[in-house]
């Protein structure tokens, strides 16, 4: 007989708004529907009329080395109560299946009770701001529920202090308590703090926006590829780097007047636009609360204070061009590479300040 019409809906948390819609429209006649999830489906959406669930036994977990300062997304098996809870995807509105991709045997002795607790497995300097800024100062002794590694701690103090968020005995500095007043990466409030000195705020702003909206910016149709590298490479004009570009997105973006047509002709996702129009709204009143201006060194087109700003930041993450075309991180001696997404990837600069580090298969 002949093998019925296979729908196949992905759903992850980058796809733009209207794709991720479909994995809830029921299936055509005759038709089967098959959905392809990241974790996103263990817990944070329930589909109607799933059937049957097949769970691989892997998912991929943020873990954080204090050693090198990398976040990675490592593949790992489940725990057990992930795979409880991916079981229970099935048959929530009828009867349903679960097949395992693993043996009993692995399930038993191999997986994890849990999942390793977040606290355990990322980078604590905002969570060491936000407790300095509350006045508790025994972070060692301090009753955690699940008590981060202590490396982890003492290596978030070093990178306050290297802020200037913490003095040498570890109490909080006035730039630390302007930087607790914003729900960011410590490195990206510094970075904003430090737009006052170089009359930039405005900029930094919108960079700080634009990077905690995520990072589906851009979109890339698979048969528009050529016009959607074309209008992104417009934003990277002069090589001016990442951060820059972001900027120059939300400018043009802005001065569209919001518009979700200027969107669609630049291949850039409307709905991360209107999250970084949000953040910036809110940033704009942290600024107030501080006390810092809003001022823009646009009107000179001074690039140069933006990049002192967000080096004020970042500079731990500098990194210099090696021989080979590698990176060479200055503080932790590490090789690293600009990731293939990057405008910078084309002409490498001398030197590089990178935002994130991952870990891919270089």
């Amino acid at each position: 007989g002949k093998v019925a019409e296979l729908v196949i809906c992905p759903i992850y948390a980058n796809l733009p708004a209207e794709l991720q819609a479909k994995i809830f429209e029921p299936a055509p006649a005759g038709a089967r529907k098959v959905v392809l999830a990241t974790n996103i489906a263990e817990t944070s959406l329930t589909i109607d009329g799933i059937k049957y669930v097949v769970d691989p036994g892997f998912c991929k977990v943020k873990s954080y080395n204090p050693r090198t300062g990398m976040e990675s997304l490592v593949v790992a098996p489940v725990s057990r109560a992930s795979a409880e809870q991916r079981a229970g995807r099935s048959g929530r509105t009828g009867p349903g299946e679960c097949f395992r991709l693993y043996t009993e045997y692995n399930f038993v002795s191999d997986l994890d009770d849990d999942a390793v607790p977040e606290i355990q497995r990322s980078n604590l300097a905002s969570v060491v701001l936000a407790l300095k800024a509350l006045g508790i100062n025994d972070l060692v002794g301090f009753d955690f529920m699940d008590p981060p590694p202590a490396e982890s701690l003492l290596r978030a103090l070093e990178e306050l202090f290297a802020l200037g968020a913490l003095n040498s005995r570890g109490e909080l500095t006035k730039t630390g308590r302007r930087m607790a007043e914003f729900p960011l990466d410590p490195m990206l409030s510094k970075a904003i703090v430090a737009s006052e000195r170089y009359g930039c705020s405005e900029e930094v702003i919108t960079i700080a926006a634009m990077l905690s909206a995520g990072n589906a910016v851009f979109y890339r149709p698979r048969d528009k590829r050529v016009h959607a590298d074309a209008a992104r490479r417009a934003f990277h004009a002069g090589n001016a780097g990442d951060h820059v570009a972001l900027l120059n997105v939300y400018n043009a973006w802005a001065e569209s007047g919001y518009s979700p047509q200027w969107c669609r002709e630049s291949f850039v996702q409307h709905r991360t636009m209107r999250r970084a129009r949000d953040v910036r709204d809110q940033l704009g009143a942290l600024l107030e609360r501080v006390e810092i201006a809003p001022c823009s060194s646009a009107g000179g087109g001074d690039l140069d204070a933006v990049r002192k700003a967000v080096t004020a930041g970042y500079f731990r993450h500098a990194a210099r061009l090696q021989r080979d075309g590698s990176y060479r991180a200055v503080k932790s001696r590490q090789t690293v590479f600009v990731h293939p997404s990057s405008g910078l990837a084309q002409a490498p600069p001398r030197w590089a300040l990178y935002h994130a580090l991952v870990l891919r298969t270089k």
